[in-house]
C-alpha cells in the first residue's frame, strides 16, 4: 500500500512537471511559428492544462482500464467545478468577462446530456467517440472564431499566456522532456491506484473518478487559487469549461474512437447525472452578473464534498 502511494504521489508529481513543460514548449513552438499570442493562449488556457488527464486515460485505456478511464474523464469535470473553480472563487471573487464562455458552457450541458442518452445502451460506440470528436473541432472553430470579438484588454490577458522568449530548439526540448514525464507519471499513476483503490475498497471506476481525479487536479486548482488572487478570472474560468469540454469530447470521445467503452447503469443513474448538475450550477453564475462570488465557490466547494461523500456512501 504504502508503496502504491509513493508511486501514484511520484506520477502525479511528473504529470503536473510535464503538463506544465507541455504547455510552455507549446506556447513557445506556436508563436515560432507563426501563430498569433492571442490564438495560442486561448487553445492553452481553454484545453492545454487537460493534456494530463489525457495522457491518464490514454494509458488506461491500452492498459484495459476502461472503467479506471471512464470515471477519470468524468469525474475530472466534476473537481474541475466543484473543487478548482469553488477553491478559486473562495479564495477572490471571480470577475469574468470572456462572454464566449457562456455558448462554451452551453456545449458542455449539451455533450453531458448527449452522453446519458448515449450510455443507455450500456455501451459507448466507436461512432459515437468519433462525433464526440468531430464536436470538438466545430468548438474550436466557434472559439476562435466569438472571441475575436472579445475586449482588447481580454484579449490581451489571454496573449500573455502564450507569451514565450525561447528559441525552436528550447522549445522542442522543452516538449521532448513533457512527454516523457507524461508517459510515466501516467504509467505510475495508472497502475498504482487501482493498488490504493481497492485498499480503500472502491471499484475501478471509483477510483478513477475520485482518487485519480481529484489527484490530477491538485496541481491546477493550486494555480487556480494563485490566478485568483491576481484577478485573473477569466483564465481560471476558462481552464474550468474549456477543460470540462476537452474531458468530454477528446479524452472520452477519443477513447470510444478508438475502442467501445463499457457503461455501467448505475454511472449513467449517478454519475453521469451529477457532472450535468455541477455544470448547470454555472448558468446561474454566467448569466447573471458574470461574477463568481466567494458564497457562490463556497457552495461549488458544498457541493463536491456532498458528491464526494455520496460516491464513498455507494462504495460502502
Amino acid at each position: 500500500m504504502l508503496h502504491a502511494i509513493a508511486f501514484f504521489l511520484l506520477g502525479l508529481i511528473l504529470l503536473a512537471l510535464g503538463g506544465d513543460s507541455i504547455v510552455k514548449g507549446a506556447s513557445g513552438l506556436a508563436r515560432r511559428l507563426g501563430a498569433s499570442p492571442f490564438v495560442a493562449g486561448l487553445l492553452l488556457v481553454a484545453f492545454g492544462t487537460s493534456l494530463p488527464e489525457l495522457a491518464v486515460n490514454a494509458r488506461a485505456l491500452l492498459t484495459g482500464s476502461q472503467a479506471l478511464a471512464l470515471g477519470n474523464a468524468v469525474g475530472s469535470n466534476v473537481v474541475n467545478i466543484g473543487l478548482t473553480l469553488g477553491a478559486a472563487a473562495l479564495t477572490a471573487p471571480l470577475l469574468i468577462r470572456w462572454r464566449a464562455l457562456v455558448p462554451l458552457l452551453l456545449c458542455l450541458l449539451l455533450a453531458t446530456a448527449a452522453l446519458i442518452v448515449a450510455g443507455l445502451d450500456g455501451v459507448l460506440g466507436r461512432i459515437e467517440g468519433a462525433v464526440l470528436l468531430l464536436v470538438f473541432v466545430a468548438v474550436v472553430v466557434f472559439a476562435l472564431m466569438r472571441t475575436r470579438a472579445e475586449k482588447p484588454e481580454l484579449q490581451d490577458a489571454i496573449a500573455a499566456f502564450a507569451r514565450s522568449e525561447a528559441g525552436v530548439g528550447q522549445n522542442l526540448i522543452r516538449i521532448a522532456i513533457a512527454i516523457a514525464l507524461l508517459y510515466f507519471g501516467a504509467r505510475w499513476v495508472v497502475e498504482s491506484a487501482p493498488v490504493i483503490g481497492l485498499a480503500l475498497g472502491m471499484e475501478p471506476l471509483l477510483t478513477g473518478l475520485l482518487v485519480v481525479a481529484i489527484g490530477t487536479a491538485l496541481p491546477e486548482v493550486a494555480a487556480a487559487v494563485a490566478a485568483a488572487r491576481r484577478g485573473q478570472g477569466d483564465l481560471v474560468a476558462g481552464h474550468v469549461i474549456g477543460s470540462s469540454v476537452f474531458n468530454l469530447l477528446v479524452v472520452l470521445g477519443g477513447m470510444a474512437a478508438v475502442r467501445e467503452i463499457p457503461v455501467p447503469a448505475s454511472f449513467v443513474r449517478f454519475e453521469l447525472p451529477a457532472a450535468l448538475l455541477f455544470a448547470l450550477m454555472l448558468v446561474p453564475m454566467l448569466r447573471g452578473d458574470h461574477r463568481v462570488s466567494r458564497t457562490e465557490g463556497a457552495v461549488l466547494l458544498i457541493a463536491f464534498g456532498v458528491w464526494v461523500a455520496f460516491e464513498i456512501a455507494l462504495t460502502h
